[in-house]
């Protein structure tokens, strides 16, 4: 397959999955509108329909809360294909919507597209209306998730995390309990093989969760101290670093001057505490267990996803060491999990397969950066897997075996938006 035939088809799952306003991540296993899929697959759309790019992330800004939070699924229109749903969540919204968040990777997304936009008077104007929105949900961020102000956020839920099974949760994770959640039915392993699933048991903490968070009346005030999940990630601070410094950027040069001024101080105090994470020993950033105030010795892609933030440039030339030390014991970059741990599994659900929003992260960071020779590496990979497997959610990294939902939408957006950012042999 050339890359115009890629881009084709990459187009087509787009056009497939768009349900006008936005998009669903695939048909079935995920049949809502997903927060960072959807800012995500905008950038694909803004390679050749700009208006519709824009509209994706309107239509996710729209749903945002009053305190800044903008959730992580909004259920538009009723399918009970999909578990949990909004009966389950209840957070009374004329639009139903979860209670929590994901990566807020919409920032560096309204940069990007504004910045290479055909219509730049369009582009001016979505800004103007977008900025103050995305300012004030990361302000939600370092209030609600870092309310000791370290200049670090921590997920509540590993749902948020959008690495919602990474080896990374699990003795946190274990201290969630499991006692009055219920009986259920799960929906997922109707549409995806349970064997690249979340475990039963993992499930019934996920819900346990939600349910202790409703109970508390989805105030964002409460959730941090009353939740047992408390993890810092990051590679999720990273991308809400890495978003706070395009907006304060962008905002600059629009004369937004407050907006601008706020980010620039969050990002750089974001960049700084981000050094409390870094592991000599493994040559990567690690989580942090904030309630229990320790590192996390996981060798998972969210210390190498660290790279997408602004980080001193010595960080980045070790992370393109540990790249380099993952691609000598797997076929294809970037695994989601270090294929020499116990606990690596190239097949379930981030624990170890390859996802090419990732690659695609990683990659930006490392060229701004000047990193060139790894990224080569990184980007063939992502077309040798879409040649290979087909627009998968992700992929092994050693066998390259298609997992997860098929035809889906951000990894079509992905190889739209790498076939035209990076250069690529065809």
């Amino acid at each position: 397959m050339n890359h115009d035939e890629m881009i084709r088809h990459a187009r087509q799952v787009l056009s497939d999955n768009d349900r006008g306003a936005y998009t669903v991540p695939t048909h079935g296993l995920y049949p809502f509108q997903w927060n960072w899929d959807s800012a995500l697959s905008a950038l694909g759309f803004a390679h050749y329909d700009e208006p519709r790019a824009w509209t994706e992330i309107e239509t996710l800004l729209d749903h945002q809360w009053d305190d800044g939070m903008v959730p992580h699924i909004i259920f538009h229109a009723p399918d009970d294909g999909y578990f949990p749903g909004p009966e389950v969540w209840g957070t009374g919204r004329a639009v139903p919507t979860t209670g929590i968040t994901q990566p807020p990777v919409a920032g560096f997304a309204v940069r990007r597209i504004h910045d290479r936009a055909r219509d730049s008077a369009l582009a001016a104007r979505q800004v103007r209306a977008l900025l103050p929105k995305i300012h004030a949900w990361h302000q939600w961020f370092y209030r609600c998730r870092d309310p000791e102000g370290t200049g670090l956020v921590a997920l509540l839920h590993p749902w948020e995390s959008g690495r919602d099974n990474s080896v990374d949760w699990d003795d946190a994770f274990d201290r969630v309990p499991i006692d009055g959640v219920g009986e259920f039915t799960r929906r997922d392993t109707a549409h995806a093989n349970p064997a690249h699933r979340p475990t039963d048991g993992q499930y019934k903490r996920y819900i346990w969760l939600v349910q202790k968070f409703k109970s508390l009346g989805w105030d964002n005030t409460k959730l941090h101290d009353a939740s047992p999940f408390k993890v810092v990630d990051p590679g999720f601070n990273a991308i809400l670093i890495r978003a706070c410094e395009d907006v304060a950027d962008l905002a600059a040069r629009l004369g937004m001057e407050e907006i601008a001024k706020e980010s620039r101080a969050m990002a750089d105090k974001g960049v700084a505490a981000m050094e409390s994470l870094w592991s000599d020993e493994l040559g990567q950033y690690l989580c942090y267990d904030r309630a229990e105030g320790k590192l996390i010795p996981s060798a998972s892609i969210g210390g190498v996803l660290a790279a997408f933030a602004p980080i001193p440039k010595h960080r980045i030339t070790a992370l393109v060491r540990r790249i380099e030390e993952l691609g000598e014991v797997c076929n294809y970059l970037i695994p989601s999990h270090d294929p020499r741990a116990p606990e690596f599994d190239g097949l379930r659900y981030w624990r170890g397969p390859v996802w090419l929003i990732v690659n695609f992260m990683v990659a930006d960071g490392l060229q701004r950066a000047g990193e060139r020779e790894i990224i080569d590496r990184i980007m063939g990979d992502c077309l040798r897997l879409i040649e290979t497997s087909g627009f998968a959610e992700y992929h092994d990294p050693v066998t390259a075996e298609p997992c997860g939902g098929a035809h889906f939408t951000w990894t079509a957006a992905m190889i739209i938006e790498i076939l035209h950012t990076f250069e690529v042999a065809a």
